[in-house]
């Protein structure tokens, strides 16, 4: 445990900030989640609506150092051409 008394702000800084952090990556695998599901049971409005939601979690994820930039765009590509090949058929 810290003893000075920078070191407990710090340390409840950083426990409230790591809880923060979990709940926003609780919220955006989710919506891949969902996202995904509703891909493969091919609801093509739902997997859009989803789409959307999980776009916003992403960029707002990625702009905050949640996940790094070239990760959020690699996931929201595989995301996209999943959602458009589902369109296609």
């Amino acid at each position: 445990m810290p003893i000075k008394q920078a070191a407990k702000k710090y340390l409840r800084k950083s426990t409230k900030r790591k809880e923060r952090n979990k709940k926003q990556e609780s919220k955006l695998e989710f919506a891949i989640k969902k996202t995904l599901k509703s891909v493969s049971s091919g609801k093509l409005e739902e997997a859009k609506t989803w789409l959307k939601t999980t776009q916003q979690l992403i960029d707002k994820a990625a702009g905050k150092g949640l996940v790094k930039k070239n990760n959020a765009a690699r996931r929201l590509s595989r995301l996209h051409s999943k959602v458009n090949a589902t369109a296609k058929k």
